[in-house]
């Protein structure tokens, strides 16, 4: 029953495509906030790159989202930043109008976070522009060939390093996530040139990769 299943899927979700209607966008957000809340993306990035940004001791702090949604953890990244008196400078960038607006819409009590319309595979930033560059749940929306170009660029803006939460397109990994999601993320991390790749399981579904680029 897993013959289709022996390479990832590299079909188009509607959301790449941007081929949905405003009821289904709406929803759409809906349910990525259920999925933050609720399988663990929130907790991650506290567990990873908040956890980063606290251990280096930092005050400030300036971090990328490339692929933000609507900016829910934009929106966590800002509140914990307050929480701990910390001065934040946060980014969402996203392929479709609608999302970038919706950044903004849905984050205006937090005038730290702003958004850019623009193609991740082509960052309009300086190298090393951002402190840190993350992205949740997007890495498996490319082919092996995009995915490693996008860490690539994502290293390429980052100064200390990048964060990726995501989960593998594959019923085995369904299964048997920790060997396979892992060696998925190391195998395009390891193509993209990458240094300091670690790989953390994360509860309930989630693997996270923090590396740094040359």
């Amino acid at each position: 029953m897993f013959a289709r299943f022996r390479q990832r899927s590299l079909e188009p979700e509607n959301l790449d495509k941007g081929s949905y209607t405003p009821e289904e966008y709406e929803g759409c957000l809906v349910e990525l906030r259920r999925i933050n809340e609720w399988l663990g993306d929130a907790n991650a990035l506290r567990d990873s790159l908040l956890k980063e940004i606290e251990r280096r001791e930092l005050r400030s702090f300036s971090v990328l989202d490339v692929g933000a949604g609507s900016g829910e953890l934009l929106r966590v990244a800002a509140q914990w930043a307050r929480e701990t008196n910390r001065k934040a400078s946060l980014v969402g960038l996203e392929l479709n109008k609608r999302s970038a607006r919706a950044i903004l819409d849905e984050s205006s009590d937090f005038p730290e976070i702003r958004s850019i319309w623009a193609n991740g595979f082509q960052l309009p930033f300086r190298a090393r522009a951002f402190d840190f560059v993350m992205q949740s749940l997007t890495l498996h929306h490319f082919d092996d060939a995009g995915a490693v170009r996008i860490l690539r660029e994502m290293a390429r803006v980052a100064a200390h390093g990048i964060f990726v939460i995501d989960l593998h397109r594959n019923p085995v990994a369904y299964f048997f996530y920790n060997t396979v999601g892992h060696l998925f993320l190391q195998a395009v991390a390891r193509t993209a040139g990458l240094n300091e790749i670690r790989i953390k399981k994360h509860f309930p579904a989630r693997l996270v990769l923090s590396a740094k680029g040359q």
